[in-house]
């Protein structure tokens, strides 16, 4: 049994959950594929997933065995990459998941400076608002915001986005300019649910070092971020947004901040990768190139906080290993 090709084979069945499917994207007889994965069991001795008319369920050990084999075909690529490099720069295909709205308003405006920087790096790059889980998602990096609690993955800090309380000039106009919290009862809200996180983010504020939420009458409520911007523009009610989201409509007035004293709780901006033992070079220079980038945006406001957590990049190689 050619074990590599099983393992590209069983990695493709999972990710197309067809075995027809499978043969069909390597090029194989669709017999094949079946047979493949049944041999691969046998040497295995484990039963790797379950066949249901419809569908394709991976066992316990067929789902770690999945991420192991991810894990070693990525390895070996990465150094086939790296011999066929010669010293001329990083190269290879880089797939990174990000936020959508951070991807539109941040990442892409800046891209062709990473493109012009590393021509031989073939981005890919996903706009996606879930948790980023594990390798089975199959990106080589992702830019989360939020808490994080994946354990499987390694996470580098990159900032803290500040985040802002504001309405509509038209909205203030009917309702009143909230001078303290307790005016917010008489006020209402727009609610962000987050798919990201599965529940509804509340309006929270920091008083006196102590977070705060505060439920208010709900005008609306939309998963989508740039949406929920648009609904505090048009005067829905007050919104809590990252400010790289609502500057420049506090710049042209169409946002008002407003009780700037009890501002909210910044949100953290991480890069997270599999704890690979060896982090690939494509990898390491988006990382370093991301966090410029965030840095050096005034509409992000990136906290001080990525400079007192972060670390040479380099040491990831041992932190991995250690794992």
């Amino acid at each position: 049994m050619d074990r590599l090709q099983a393992m590209q084979t069983f990695i493709k069945v999972v990710e197309l959950n067809s075995f027809s499917r499978a043969a069909d994207a390597l090029h194989l007889p669709r017999a094949s594929a079946t047979t493949i994965i049944k041999n691969l069991e046998a040497h295995l001795k484990v039963s790797l997933m379950q066949r249901t008319t419809r569908r394709l369920n991976l066992t316990p050990e067929g789902a770690q065995y999945y991420e192991l084999c991810v894990r070693i075909l990525s390895e070996i690529k990465e150094c086939e990459e790296a011999i066929a490099c010669t010293g001329n720069g990083p190269r290879g295909q880089l797939r990174v998941d990000v936020p959508a709205s951070i991807g539109r308003l941040i990442i892409a405006p800046k891209i062709m400076e990473f493109r012009e920087r590393y021509p031989d790096i073939d981005l890919i790059i996903g706009f996606v608002d879930k948790p980023a889980s594990s390798a089975q998602d199959g990106a080589d990096c992702a830019i989360r915001s939020g808490d994080l609690h994946d354990s499987s993955l390694i996470r580098r800090p990159l900032g803290e986005m500040q985040v802002l309380t504001a309405a509509s000039p038209r909205y203030l106009e009917r309702h009143g300019k909230p001078t303290n919290l307790s005016d917010l009862q008489n006020h209402c809200t727009v609610h962000y649910y987050s798919n990201a996180m599965g529940r509804v983010a509340a309006l929270n504020f920091v008083v006196e070092q102590v977070p705060r939420e505060v439920e208010m009458k709900r005008a609306l409520m939309l998963s989508d971020m740039e949406g929920y911007v648009t609904c505090g523009v048009m005067g829905a009610g007050i919104i809590q947004a990252p400010r790289y989201l609502i500057q420049a409509h506090l710049d042209s007035g169409r946002l008002i901040e407003i009780l700037p004293q009890w501002k909210p709780l910044p949100i953290s901006i991480s890069a997270l990768y599999p704890p690979n033992r060896h982090l690939a070079a494509k990898v390491r220079v988006f990382v370093e190139w991301i966090a410029a980038v965030f840095e050096n945006c005034p509409a992000m406001r990136v906290a001080e906080v990525a400079k007192r957590q972060s670390f040479d990049i380099s040491t990831i190689d041992d932190v991995a290993s250690s794992l």
